[in-house]
């Protein structure tokens, strides 16, 4: 089987895109005032799913880097989120658990997580490739401060993810080449994302 792997400069790329994301985020963050300082939450205990090869190969990417112990803890508990998670779906609930990358308070592969989980804590707008555009109100702890600080939802800074979305598109396209359109579409957790192994090209997801 064949796997999926970064060439240096789309994971380059990616690392660029990532750069953007998180600067700005930190202008709206601080704009509305929003600061992860002493929140109760951990967001790291959200369902997040995820939609793209090249986010799956560099999230890869960064678990290679990982030492032996450190990587079969982290199988260990992706096995067992993977389990739990269908358990909980089964029943009709959405899943809350604790994500296997996370130790204590902090993520192992933070340098590598992905973008639904840097994007995750402010407002947010996208709009759809049919011109449509969404709002996203951001975590419940900056619902609260737009709340008491703005008359209206709309009236709060929202970081626009529009641009970054489609850099994200892109790069998806130069891994999987004119043959993007045969790739099954994914919708994984980073749980899922470990535990099924790194992404394989299509001759072996074919198979």
């Amino acid at each position: 089987m064949s796997e999926l792997t970064l060439k240096p400069e789309l994971s380059r790329k990616i690392a660029e895109i990532y750069q953007a994301m998180a600067a700005e985020y930190d202008i709206v963050a601080q704009q509305i005032p929003l600061t992860c300082e002493g929140c109760p939450d951990n967001c790291c205990d959200s369902y997040f799913q995820h939609y793209t090869y090249v986010e799956w190969a560099y999230l890869w990417e960064g678990l290679r880097a990982l030492d032996q112990e450190t990587m079969e803890r982290v199988v260990t508990r992706a096995k067992a989120y993977v389990k739990e998670s269908k358990r909980l779906l089964a029943k009709g609930e959405r899943p809350q658990l604790k994500c296997p990358l996370l130790d204590d308070k902090l993520c192992g592969l933070y340098k590598h997580r992905l973008m639904i989980c840097r994007n995750h804590g402010v407002p947010a707008l996208l709009t759809r490739p049919d011109g449509q555009q969404m709002r996203f109100p951001g975590c419940f702890r900056c619902q609260e401060i737009v709340k008491e600080n703005y008359k209206e939802e709309t009236d709060a800074p929202a970081m626009e993810r529009t641009s970054l979305y489609r850099q994200m598109a892109q790069l998806e396209s130069e891994l999987l080449g004119n043959v993007r359109h045969l790739y099954p579409k994914i919708k994984l957790t980073i749980a899922e994302m470990i535990v099924n192994g790194p992404p394989q090209d299509i001759e072996s997801c074919l198979k």
